[in-house]
């Protein structure tokens, strides 16, 4: 026995099912409970930072940046980011075209250990670096008896945000590098490209803007970086004070408003990451959703 098929009216195709579909009142309740979580968990320390840090006027404010370890502080924290960043650059570019353009033994391993940092305590990071390159650690005698030093200096400082921040770029890449697949790789190849030329005219902009949304993130997480550089840094004042380091010294010496200054100058930088990872997704949406169209022809 075979029913009549009934035809699909065009006026119910996309409608959301009725079962689907959610009271007012409940989109409201959600939509004002994500809202004041926002504001009283986000906006308001945000602003609370800002509004302490001119509590005394703008002159205090910026008698407290132009604090000569301050300043230092700011110089150490821009060098240490210019260190990193490049770094974690390198390897995340060459870690995420390993991973996501060929296969080889150990595969699994090195993607387990690019996660690593995410599962580690930033304390116990460098602590591991304390025990590595202290005094009293495995390689503290042999760099002791060559001059070198790397615990309470700057090379420590460098080695323990460079833990915490290799896996920024290279987790960025690796989803856009495995999305692209190898058949453009595999063309150039066939042309006659050598493997550079393939890198820097093929692989390379294709990722262009998930790189940059990972070095974003990367030096943003570098500026910011507070519990393995407290253990490395010695917390010698103008010489080893990161901004969150100095910001903490501030604190304990009850010199509150400047604490909340600098503390401003990092949400500062915080504020700006977002702005620029904000443009670098709505310029690649743009890009993704740019689809050329011919013109359509007039039919008889």
């Amino acid at each position: 026995m075979t029913g009549t098929r009934q035809p699909i009216e065009r006026a119910d195709v996309g409608r959301t099912p009725r079962g689907a579909e959610e009271p007012r009142w409940v989109k409201g309740l959600l939509i004002a409970a994500a809202l004041a979580f926002v504001l009283v968990f986000l906006l308001l320390p945000l602003a609370n930072v800002f509004a302490q840090a001119f509590a005394k006027g703008w002159t205090y404010c910026a008698q407290s940046l132009l604090d000569a370890d301050t300043r230092a502080a700011i110089r150490l924290t821009l060098a240490v980011a210019a260190i990193t960043v490049p770094l974690n650059l390198l390897f995340g570019l060459a870690a995420a075209w390993a991973i996501a353009k060929f296969e080889f033994r150990g595969k699994s391993l090195l993607i387990t250990l690019i996660d690593l940092p995410f599962s580690v305590s930033p304390v116990v990071a460098g602590l591991v670096f304390v025990i590595l390159f202290g005094r009293q650690g495995y390689l503290g005698p042999w760099l002791e008896a060559h001059d070198v030093q790397v615990i309470f200096a700057l090379p420590g400082m460098v080695l323990a945000t460079v833990f915490v921040t290799f896996p920024f770029v290279a987790r960025e890449l690796i989803p856009v590098m495995q999305a692209t697949g190898t058949e453009q790789e595999e063309a150039a190849l066939t042309l006659g490209a050598n493997g550079w030329q393939t890198f820097w005219h093929v692989t390379l902009p294709s990722v262009k803007w998930g790189l940059l949304y990972g070095v974003i993130l990367c030096n943003a997480r570098a500026m910011g970086e507070f519990g393995a550089v407290s253990v490395v840094s010695g917390h010698i004042t103008g010489l080893t004070d990161t901004l969150p380091l100095r910001v903490e010294k501030l604190y304990h010496d009850y010199n509150l408003t400047a604490a909340f200054t600098v503390a401003g100058l990092l949400a500062l930088l915080a504020l700006l990451t977002l702005v620029l990872k904000t443009l670098l997704e709505w310029k690649q949406a743009r890009d993704d959703g740019r689809v050329e169209r011919e013109p359509e022809t007039p039919t008889a």
